[in-house]
């Protein structure tokens, strides 16, 4: 769907971004302004979508982000040394913040934005639509993939490998699609407030495990001598662990007051940042180089299957909160003006079933093709997230400020920033396929569609 008026080269003018992005003549004999809004009048709706506060918001982001990605910061402090890690982390989260807060301004200049795709029809025109909103969609569907992959992980290590590896990935799979049925965001804010309490539990359960069976401080580095390979897999995992930015087009589009959307941010980032801190320095403290990725399989024997088993509610609905982006991109895409959103009939709720089903399955093939969790992260991070996350707010950037590039001190300052950001997210992307690429050719120790494959 082809969105009329859209400048795909400079930003649009004040008055005209004040319309929601369009040019007055293309509004003429236009009552219905869905397009400016993707949700349209929803004061007579059945189904009403603007209804996400901003602390539902930043609980929804968090579950997002947080689950999968704090678990394979400790193996990164193992690969690089304490110091460069940390900096890292705490760097790139600093980042994140500002892009994410890019990403606001974006959104806020162009209120009709729901989507990555909608983003890319202003930068490039219907190529720009499409080649977006393809990546919007499959960055979701391999973050479900990295669910299944993480459930059957969690299930082999609780049951011993009880059962063949490719049941426990069609029961996640089954799981994930059951809890994926709600489709509103604020229906999605319960799981991600469970998600949020579950991961917390599990990596506090995590710190106090390796705390008591391991003496700590004797296997350690501060700086590590090592290679691009290594090195750079473990810069992906910090990448992934603040991989949130791809869902805020549509969250910002169903809050209340989408003003209000800083103070969600912050709350992630802020979050984000002292937690990742704390788990990855007090994990690899004791643990040491050989810290497991997932990290809960550090804990030992008996307290890593209670660490999985408190963690279920994050590693199922963090994979649902993550699912429900992609799944709500093709439903808005499909049904967009056409008023079938905010209904409950069969054609609606059909459709709706019928895009996860189809979603959740793809996933599990992807889950089942690479099942190694170090790897699909390492691809996630660089085919998507250097984009998502990191390369794109600074393209944002650039063209909400055409032609204002160099008018001031502070703008030169900023210009240079988000050019730098455009030229890191190319570098993510560029050197992260070549590792992740390079580790999954290499990994002889997993088997693709086999009982045995996602061990503990």
């Amino acid at each position: 769907m082809m969105l009329e008026g859209v400048n795909p080269v400079g930003p649009i003018d004040n008055k005209q971004a004040e319309k929601g992005g369009f040019p007055e003549d293309d509004l003429k004999g236009q009552e219905d302004t869905s397009y400016h809004d993707p949700f349209g009048n929803e004061e007579t709706a059945e189904v009403k979508y603007k209804t996400l506060k901003w602390w539902q918001c930043g609980m929804f982001m968090i579950a997002e982000s947080v689950s999968l990605g704090v678990l394979s910061l400790p193996s990164t402090l193992a690969a690089l040394g304490i110091v460069p890690a940390i900096i890292l982390i705490v760097g790139l989260g600093i980042l994140a913040l500002y892009t994410g807060y890019v990403i606001g301004q974006f959104r806020q200049r162009y209120p009709f934005i729901h989507n990555l795709a909608d983003a890319g029809e202003i930068l490039m025109g219907r190529f720009g639509r499409e080649l977006f909103g393809l990546g919007q969609i499959l960055f979701s569907i391999f973050i479900m993939g990295s669910h299944i992959v993480t459930f059957t992980v969690m299930m082999n290590t609780i049951t011993d490998h009880g059962t063949c590896s490719i049941v426990f990935s069609v029961v996640g799979m089954v799981i994930c699609m059951v809890l994926s049925l709600p489709r509103t965001i604020k229906n999605m804010t319960y799981i991600s407030i469970a998600s949020f309490i579950s991961i917390f539990t599990a990596v506090m359960i995590t710190m106090i495990g390796v705390g008591v069976q391991y003496k700590g401080g004797e296997n350690i580095t501060v700086t590590n001598e090592t290679n691009l390979y290594h090195a750079f897999t473990a810069v992906t995992n910090i990448v992934f662990a603040y991989c949130a930015h791809v869902a805020f087009f549509g969250l910002i589009a169903e809050m209340e007051n989408p003003k209000d959307f800083p103070k969600a941010l912050c709350l992630l980032q802020g979050f984000e940042i002292v937690l990742y801190v704390v788990a990855a320095i007090v994990i690899y403290y004791y643990v040491g180089d050989g810290v497991a990725s997932p990290a809960l399989g550090s804990a030992g024997p008996v307290l890593k299957k209670v660490a999985y088993g408190i963690a279920i509610p994050t590693i199922v609905g963090a994979g649902v909160v993550n699912g429900h982006v992609g799944l709500k991109y093709i439903y808005v895409r499909i049904f967009r003006r056409s008023g079938r959103m905010h209904k409950r009939d069969l054609v609606s709720v059909g459709s709706w079933v019928a895009i996860g089903l189809s979603c959740w399955i793809i996933a599990f093939i992807i889950a089942q093709g690479i099942p190694t969790f170090n790897n699909i992260v390492s691809l996630i991070s660089s085919l998507f997230a250097s984009w998502f996350t990191y390369g794109l707010s600074g393209v944002y950037w650039l063209h909400i400020n055409w032609g204002k590039w160099f008018s001031s001190p502070r703008k030169i300052f900023l210009t240079i920033l988000n050019m730098l950001i455009v030229l890191v997210g190319g570098a993510i992307c560029g050197l992260g396929l070549y590792v992740s690429g390079k580790a999954i050719h290499d990994d002889s120790s997993k088997t693709s569609f086999s009982c045995a494959n996602t061990a503990d």
